[in-house]
């Protein structure tokens, strides 16, 4: 029972608080870090394509790294971020311009 306990704890406690990371900011060992399956030269070819070639869009950039296809994109997608939700932007709504008659 307590092999299997101490086996839960390990599991529960492995990669939990990680959050998505920004791949257009983050350096290599953040995203090794914070991406599930990535090691060091993964992340430093993704590092190497982005200051080649700019930043990444959308996940279909993200494809064109050499090493990257769709089943790998498939399942680390939620922990790719491309902007910071801190600097992402915030949409403006025009405040109402109603003009009303004079009363005549």
């Amino acid at each position: 029972m307590k092999k299997l306990l101490l086996a839960l704890t390990i599991l529960f406690s492995v990669n939990v608080s990680a959050k998505p990371v920004n791949i257009n900011t983050a350096d290599a060992e953040k995203i090794a870090d914070s991406i599930s399956g990535f090691g060091l030269k993964k992340a430093q070819t993704i590092v190497d394509y982005r200051t080649k070639n700019g930043e990444f869009k959308t996940l279909d950039d993200l494809n064109k790294v050499s090493g990257i296809g769709d089943k790998t994109i498939e399942k680390v997608k939620a922990d790719i971020l491309f902007s910071d939700a801190a600097s992402a932007p915030v949409e403006i709504t025009p405040a109402s311009t109603k003009t009303t008659k004079s009363g005549k």
